[in-house]
């Protein structure tokens, strides 16, 4: 935030002049910001919810990003409710985040929770004479992602969370954000708040929205820059209407991106920069690169920043201003090391002057005793001209205890039947290239082409366990 200023998000629309032209795109409504200056989604129950801690409960993305704006240096804690999250943890939520305020879209679906006030939002603005002109620092809890049982709940403030985010000196209207994320997950509430502070626009996705419509709204409103996973891109990349978007900037993050998928986007988009990033919800971002390689380079390792990373045991740890603060009622589980660096579980490998991501610490595949990641044999598979993307996951064998398998998506979206004659011979070609590409055991002993593969609410491939 520019030094002297409060530390509020509202404050970041700017005045009245440089608000103009400038919206919250979802798939059925559409907000102009400008009207936050003087309004509020909130029915006029914003001053009841100073000093509360407010649990953002929406459907609707752009309910929750109203919400947001309108609370962030009002509220004194900001906790965000995934749209997936089992309705069994709310309790425990309530209980852990001291949630006395819910701010909802569908009251009657939280009712029965034991909490004082529930306040009903709304994407229609309503003109409002008090906006909470008094500042106070505002928490914000997030869940993790991708653990079994209810998420742990992390802490951060919003001068963490936009650490990674360059302030304007001028604001640019001009840019439009578009992104596959819900911004009540890490990776889109970074473009949520690069969209607000650099003075732009932002595209919300919607679960329903199939990828290919989605395409087409985002190229309706003109979007510039656009982000999603390795996975949410190869989805659209096979989209008929892949070019209904003419982005300036492309960026991925939340799974490995490959050499592969970045060459695809280079391709379908040559006109765009294009971008990969590496950030948690516990380590904050890690760092951006935009040099069209995989990896990341070697001299990042020990150069002292706002973030610093090592490898410790093969495995990346970041130390970072963006990092959140602590886990919300785990007191006995600290969130950083001794020296205040974050393990991210990601291992790391080094290749000449240049790091690469090879899985993660819990999803290795043990063959007779000798290790598989995953995401490396899907890199090498991912690479073959007629593979659009992958998943590879563990076979029980009763000799090595697993072997590799894949499920395989086609670039021409094609279900081949294992009768077909062409389905042989392109099994046989994709494990030639394994072949000489790999060890021996990290081959696929079996290979099944699929319509499509599933993917979480985050955009990261479902992966399944030996």
């Amino acid at each position: 935030m520019p030094q002297g200023q409060p530390s509020a998000l509202r404050d970041w629309l700017g005045d009245e002049t440089s608000s103009q032209n400038r919206y919250f795109f979802a798939l059925n409504a559409t907000v102009a910001l400008a009207d936050l200056m003087h309004g509020t989604s909130l029915g006029g129950k914003l001053p009841e919810l100073a000093g509360r801690s407010v649990l953002i409960a929406t459907r609707e993305q752009l309910a929750a990003a109203l919400a947001l704006i309108e609370l962030d240096g009002v509220a004194r804690r900001l906790t965000l409710l995934p749209p997936d999250m089992k309705p069994e943890y709310l309790p425990a939520i309530v209980a852990k985040g001291e949630v006395d305020a819910i701010v909802t879209d569908d009251p009657a679906s939280y009712a029965a929770l034991n909490v004082a006030q529930i306040v009903s939002s709304s994407p229609k603005i309503e003109p409002a004479a008090d906006l909470g002109s008094d500042r106070r620092q505002t928490e914000w809890v997030m869940f993790t992602s991708g653990t079994t049982g209810m998420p742990k709940m992390v802490v951060h403030t919003l001068e963490g969370l936009t650490a990674a985010i360059k302030h304007p000196s001028k604001l640019n209207p001009a840019k439009i954000w578009g992104t596959y994320y819900d911004i009540r997950r890490y990776g889109g509430l970074q473009i949520f708040f690069r969209a607000v502070i650099d003075g732009g626009s932002l595209v919300l996705s919607d679960a329903h929205e199939p990828a290919a419509d989605h395409l087409v709204r985002l190229g309706k409103h003109g979007v510039t820059h656009v982000t999603g996973t390795p996975s949410h891109w190869r989805r659209a990349l096979m989209a008929p209407n892949a070019h209904a978007i003419s982005p300036q900037y492309c960026r991925m993050s939340g799974e490995i991106a490959d050499q592969s998928i970045l060459d695809a986007l280079r391709a379908a988009y040559p006109a765009a920069s294009i971008g990969h990033a590496y950030a948690s919800t516990e380590a904050g971002v890690g760092f951006a690169i935009d040099d069209m390689l995989a990896g990341f380079p070697a001299s990042l390792i020990g150069h002292k920043d706002h973030v610093q990373m090592k490898v410790v045991d093969d495995t990346l740890r970041i130390r970072s201003t963006g990092a959140a603060t602590r886990y919300l009622g785990e007191e006995e589980q600290p969130l950083v090391d001794q020296e205040g660096f974050v393990d991210t579980g990601d291992i790391v490998e080094k290749r000449g002057d240049r790091y690469y991501f090879i899985g993660r610490k819990g999803g290795i595949i043990n063959v007779g005793g000798l290790k598989v990641h995953p995401e490396e044999v899907e890199a090498v598979i991912n690479r073959h001209p007629e593979v659009c993307m992958s998943l590879v996951y563990p076979r029980k064998n009763p000799i090595t205890g697993a072997v590799v398998a894949v499920d395989i998506v086609l670039n021409e979206k094609s279900d081949l039947p294992a009768t077909d004659p062409r389905a042989s011979l392109l099994r046989r070609d994709i494990l030639t290239h394994c072949r000489e590409n790999l060890a021996q055991h990290k081959v696929p002993v079996t290979i099944r082409f699929v319509p499509a593969l599933t993917m979480n609410a985050t955009g990261k491939l479902v992966r399944q366990n030996a």
